[in-house]
């Protein structure tokens, strides 16, 4: 499990350093500098384009996928942005909140379904990566196309392909009452018609609410892909 640029504990970069296409780079060369094949990828938020994105041209090396609560492709003409994300974009006044009054990093239990499910420690353990970059958390959340001209909608149209070419072994377990990327379930299930829908009250982080039918989905695309005709081993 890697750190994107600019966040955990890696090297940390300026704002503008932030695209879509820069992360699809970086970590699709990760993915050839360690030559990984029969990669069995769980993506969650971000991860969801990024981690789909670093296997454009390598879609041979993906052979299953379990999605989380994300987004796989771009927005449909004549949407609107969510007013978080709408805020976001918002010169000044989002620098001040993100970056000054940490907003992200102390609301992380805003987005749950059990907000007890993010109590002290989690948010500490989520937080701490964070606490000597006040640029990351703004510059991911601008990443989020606010309309068509975005920069990271011609990336994401790329990845909606990837998906729809994409036949092997999956699942989606989603978090209902995520205020932010629950309405996205139903368009998820379609462009991945061969995924076992589970549908739970988690929230955005549903890692923490409902890992067992996180671990069940894992287990059942990895038993999937053993059981295709071809595999060896």
């Amino acid at each position: 499990m890697p750190d994107l640029i600019g966040l955990g504990l890696s090297e940390k970069t300026d704002a503008a350093w932030h695209t879509l296409d820069n992360h699809l780079e970086q970590l699709g060369a990760l993915v050839e500098h360690l030559d990984l094949r029969d990669v069995l990828l769980v993506v969650q938020d971000w991860g969801g384009p990024i981690g789909t994105g670093a296997f454009l041209g390598r879609e041979e090396r993906l052979t299953g996928l379990v999605v989380l609560n994300t987004l796989l492709g771009p927005p449909r003409p004549g949407f609107k942005a969510t007013a978080f994300h709408r805020f976001s974009q918002t010169p000044y006044i989002s620098d001040f909140v993100f970056k000054t009054l940490g907003f992200l990093k102390r609301a992380l239990w805003s987005g749950q379904g059990d907000r007890k499910s993010i109590g002290r420690l989690e948010t500490r353990a989520y937080t701490w990566p964070l606490s000597d970059n006040r640029e990351a958390p703004l510059a991911l959340a601008r990443m989020v196309p606010d309309s068509m001209e975005h920069p990271s909608v011609q990336p994401l149209t790329r990845v909606a392909e990837l998906i729809e070419a994409y036949d092997g072994p999956a699942a989606i377990v989603w978090g209902d009452r995520d205020p932010v990327l629950g309405k996205l379930k139903k368009r998820i299930a379609r462009a991945m018609p061969q995924a076992e829908l589970t549908e739970t009250q988690a929230g955005h982080f549903l890692q923490e609410e409902v890992p067992g039918p996180i671990a069940e989905a894992i287990r059942r695309v990895h038993e999937g892909h053993a059981n295709r005709p071809g595999h060896a081993g």
